[in-house]
């Protein structure tokens, strides 16, 4: 059989392509690494896990706390830089990183007088914001060593499950509870949680990442640009426990709808606060993550947008740190088992709790 030139020509080609990419060191993707990254105090080994995508992005995750401890994203230029806060080594945490962005539980944000009534039984919790519960309190979830599993690649993603199984009694909850957590990096820039929770014991959940974000990389958060699909927020005391009662966005500074610089109007909340810290209330149906805030750095041109199935959204602008950060916490209502009124988060034997936020980065 005689093989026409053409194809003798097509083959010489991409065998002088292959070769050119393998001396330049260009191989398949290593789209997900594993390693270890410290000891907790009682010897425990805390492993670090790096998703990859196809355009240069990098997630890393630690199983202390399923903490993002750094997001490297493009600018306009192309260039990356890390647009969480976070610590490049596990001694910081265990020193307490005050920045972390760990998962919060059993139940993110506050809990009034850190006790609430469930089926009849008072159930009291540790103070431990001033006194009230923040957080599934000082040894939550964000405190504790998760099991990291690698999952399979898919063509175009990369994936980790976190599991941790918190006893009955765990910080004055009742209930064993196991709760995953999985992290999923694409090559559409999308960053996925997939929280799912069951227990054995009817209990309050409500998980959340608290990681802070500067999609300028240093400097404040000050003049990033918000977006956030909400003409409501849950009015709340001098101690931020919720009232119990709604109020409009329209014609304070609260409202983002238009869309608005972090810093423009954050002098007028002061000396009451620092900052914000408030809870605004969203529209989903719970099913499909939908649309609830889109962040925009004007100088490096990063754009990220968050997609959640949860009701409401806590923005915080990092008070406690020169607002060197915003987080944008997905979650339910703060206080919500002592308030019959906001949306449920009892879990009950027999049920899962699920929900989805997704993190995605553009550049225009």
């Amino acid at each position: 059989m005689i093989i026409p030139n053409r194809w003798i020509a097509l083959t010489i080609a991409l065998v002088f392509c292959l070769s050119f990419l393998l001396s330049a060191g260009a191989g398949p993707l290593q789209r997900l690494e594993e390693l270890e990254f410290g000891k907790t105090a009682d010897g425990a080994v805390v492993r670090l896990f790096i998703l990859r995508n196809a355009g240069g992005m990098t997630a890393k995750i630690m199983t202390y706390g399923a903490t993002i401890t750094e997001l490297q994203a493009p600018d306009q230029q192309g260039n990356f830089t890390n647009v969480v806060l976070g610590a490049s080594d596990f001694a910081a945490y265990r020193r307490g990183f005050n920045a972390a962005g760990s998962i919060m539980g059993r139940v993110a944000n506050r809990i009034s007088q850190a006790r609430f009534t469930l089926d009849g039984v008072e159930y009291k919790l540790a103070a431990n914001n001033g006194r009230h519960h923040i957080h599934g309190g000082p040894h939550g979830f964000g405190q504790v060593n998760w099991t990291g599993r690698a999952l399979p690649e898919g063509p175009h993603e990369s994936g980790v499950e976190f599991t941790y199984f918190s006893k009955d009694g765990e910080e004055g909850y009742p209930g064993n509870l196991t709760v995953k957590v999985i992290y999923t990096l694409n090559d559409h820039g999308d960053l996925r949680l997939n929280y799912e929770a069951v227990t054995d014991k009817a209990t309050p959940v409500n998980l959340t990442t608290h990681t802070y974000f500067n999609l300028a990389g240093g400097g404040d958060c000050l003049n990033h640009v918000l977006w956030l699909a909400a003409d409501r927020y849950t009015l709340a005391d001098d101690e931020l426990i919720p009232t119990g009662e709604f109020a409009s966005v329209k014609g304070t500074p609260m409202d983002f709808t238009k869309g608005e610089r972090i810093g423009a109007r954050i002098e007028q909340l002061k000396p009451r606060m620092n900052g914000y810290d408030h809870n605004f209330l969203l529209a989903g149906d719970g099913k499909q993550p939908v649309l609830a805030a889109r962040v925009t750095d004007p100088a490096s041109g990063r754009v990220m947008e968050v997609r959640t199935t949860q009701p409401a959204v806590q923005l915080y602008t990092g008070n406690h740190l020169r607002h060197g950060g915003l987080a944008l916490e997905t979650q339910h209502y703060p206080d919500s088992i002592n308030h019959p009124a906001f949306p449920s988060i009892v879990l009950r034997p027999g049920q899962t709790q699920r929900s989805t936020t997704i993190f995605t980065f553009l550049v225009p």
